[in-house]
């Protein structure tokens, strides 16, 4: 446990030190892309987008949005307690992405521990897969939107697996330092998705609505607020863009 509330009281100076942070993830130092490109696909997928537009000629996404190995990552430096998000233009733990991508992405960490290396995956099943290989300062989460899988495949929200199956890995995931990330948020079951965060226990959980405007099925704000009620009681959860459902009236 000493790990965990090392890790929760660093989360919360940052959170107190730079409350406004624009990041993706406001307690993130810096990001790195040791593997970038994903194969999930998601409809709201922001990285997908920039790729095949803005960044379309540049080398690491001429061929697209494919996943590929970036080795010169593999020479950055890292200063102490920064929180450093790995793999934010890709999935690293999608299927079809080379063990040894990942092992060496590990085994790298592993040199780093001074900081702490936070994952992200719509697949966490491939966790247990690394399990005893992942260092300490390894924070291990998945994006779990929803807890309806049929609202999530009549949308055809994703290739990745349905957010149920991601919730199974998480919760059976022997690791102390996991997190959820329920964004974008749709649809969900009040006391089912609290269930599941409470399941999983996580040391923290960020919660925000989509910011491409990609017309998803949002839920409620007023129901949002309620599940950001509840979550509070049981980790720190960290409020992304909250705001109505697209589909609300002012």
């Amino acid at each position: 446990m000493g790990s965990r509330l090392k890790f929760i009281n660093l989360i919360i100076n940052k959170i107190i030190s730079n409350p406004r942070s624009d990041r993706m993830f406001p307690i993130v130092s810096v990001t790195w892309n040791p593997v970038s490109g994903c194969p999930h696909n998601c409809k709201y997928c922001w990285a997908r987008r920039l790729a095949e537009t803005k960044l379309r000629h540049t080398p690491r996404y001429r061929r697209g949005f494919i996943p590929r190995m970036n080795f010169k990552a593999l020479r950055r430096r890292f200063k102490r307690d920064e929180i450093v998000f790995v793999s934010d233009m890709g999935d690293l733990f999608a299927d079809g992405i080379p063990e040894e991508w990942i092992f060496r992405v590990l085994r790298y960490i592993e040199r780093r521990p001074e900081a702490y290396f936070l994952f992200l995956t719509k697949n966490p099943s491939r966790y247990h897969e690394f399990l005893e290989h992942f260092p300490e300062n390894a924070i291990l989460g998945a994006t779990i939107e929803t807890n309806k899988d049929g609202l999530y495949a009549k949308h055809r929200i994703s290739r990745a697996p349905l957010p149920s199956k991601r919730y199974m890995a998480m919760k059976e995931l022997e690791w102390d330092l996991k997190f959820v990330s329920i964004e974008p948020i749709l649809e969900f079951d009040l006391d089912e998705m609290v269930k599941w965060v409470e399941d999983i226990d996580p040391v923290l959980v960020f919660v925000g609505y989509d910011n491409w405007n990609n017309k998803l099925p949002e839920p409620r704000y007023y129901d949002t607020l309620k599940l950001i009620d509840r979550l509070e009681y049981i980790t720190i959860v960290i409020r992304k863009s909250i705001r109505r459902a697209w589909w609300e009236v002012a």
